[in-house]
């Protein structure tokens, strides 16, 4: 299957702005009326179904994730580029033969426009997920142009109502159909559908009245946050066009592994070790919690695999940080493979204790203790 980004020669990172531009310029080289070259009109719609595929960011991320094959859900719809000259029929027709749609239209189009969101993936520490914290980031956003003050011309000048289409921002053309002629509603392709030149543009920016930089952001990380939380910061995203209000800043988070500490929710778990009298005559053994290192009391005839829960040690809950969860400690007692004389005589000597109804030989005893006789 051809690739929608080789198609409009552009990268697969490519922005909407590239998208568009790459669009109109093939658009304009192969359209029907302009390239009468054999192969033109099947360019021309090949065009066409690309950018409508790449154009919507639903759909992009469709396409991007599984191919052709997952805009599947879009079968049975007509493909506007398979249309030929009819797609620009529907679109005079649905535009109101004049441009002016029921939203505004031309004059939505030439006004301000609101920025585009912004998305940064941000890695966290273990610990400060869980208790929160301030972090400095840097992002490339789009901003107003200071020397033109985001006009795109350079400063003493301004742009220009267009030449071709007469400050519109649209061009007309009839079109003969078999339904009849009819006139044809076009984006004027000189101006962009702007109505607006600029003859003398701003150097810094190069025209678009926006220019791309680095700015340092601190983000506040509240207590609680997971792999996959996302936090919104507003006004941060890219600045919008012709001085229409920025997008937001999205700030995805993923959390780093810690060695010692697992997490499940609000809930940390770990597992401690203890020696197989430790586990028979109990003790109190020092364990590493989100908060430090506490004393864990092991009780006397702790069994193996047995949980011990630590309350309140555990992970605070998102936007309620005093309510906290629990550290759950599994206990994994260690047995010997091997004893000394002495022990062996001692443990033969408790071994005796018992009484036959619970262990009948010091055999069963070893094998109750260490799995095996030593």
């Amino acid at each position: 299957m051809a690739d929608f980004y080789q198609i409009l020669g552009v990268s697969r990172d490519a922005d909407a702005d590239t998208l568009k531009r790459a669009y109109r310029k093939l658009a304009r080289q192969y359209h029907p009326d302009v390239n009468k070259e054999p192969g033109a009109e099947d360019k021309f719609k090949e065009i066409g179904k690309a950018y409508e595929a790449l154009a919507d960011p639903e759909t992009r991320a469709r396409y991007d994730q599984f191919g052709e094959a997952g805009l599947g859900g879009a079968a049975g719809m007509p493909d506007m580029g398979d249309m030929g000259g009819f797609a620009d029929l529907f679109e005079t027709f649905f535009n109101g033969f004049g441009g002016q749609n029921p939203q505004g239209g031309r004059s939505q189009r030439r006004g301000p426009q609101q920025g585009d969101d912004l998305r940064y993936d941000l890695n966290v520490d273990f610990k400060d997920a869980i208790f929160g914290q301030q972090k400095e980031i840097k992002i490339p956003h789009l901003e107003t142009c200071e020397i033109c003050t985001g006009t795109g011309a350079k400063p003493g000048t301004g742009p220009k109502n267009c030449t071709t289409c007469g400050g519109t921002g649209q061009v007309r053309r009839a079109t003969r159909t078999p339904f009849g002629n009819f006139t044809q509603v076009a984006e004027c392709p000189s101006c962009n559908g702007v109505g607006q030149i600029i003859a003398d543009p701003c150097t810094s920016c190069g025209g678009n009245g926006v220019k791309q930089v680095r700015k340092k952001l601190r983000i506040n990380i509240p207590a609680g946050v997971d792999t996959g939380t996302k936090l919104r910061v507003s006004g941060e995203g890219n600045v919008g066009m012709r001085g229409g209000p920025p997008g937001d800043l999205y700030v995805f988070i993923k959390v780093k592994n810690d060695s010692k500490l697992k997490r499940d929710g609000v809930t940390i778990y770990s597992e401690i070790a203890v020696s197989y009298l430790q586990a028979i005559l109990g003790d109190t053994v020092k364990i590493t919690t989100v908060d430090g290192n506490v004393n864990l009391k092991i009780p006397s005839g702790t069994q193996p695999n047995t949980t011990l829960s630590l309350e309140n040690k555990g992970v605070p809950r998102l936007g309620n940080p005093v309510a906290r969860g629990n550290h759950e400690v599994l206990v994994k007692v260690k047995l010997p493979t091997r004893i000394t004389d002495e022990e062996r005589k001692l443990l033969e000597g408790l071994a005796s204790q018992y009484s036959d109804k619970n262990i009948n030989s010091s055999s069963g005893l070893f094998s109750k203790l260490f799995g095996k006789e030593s």
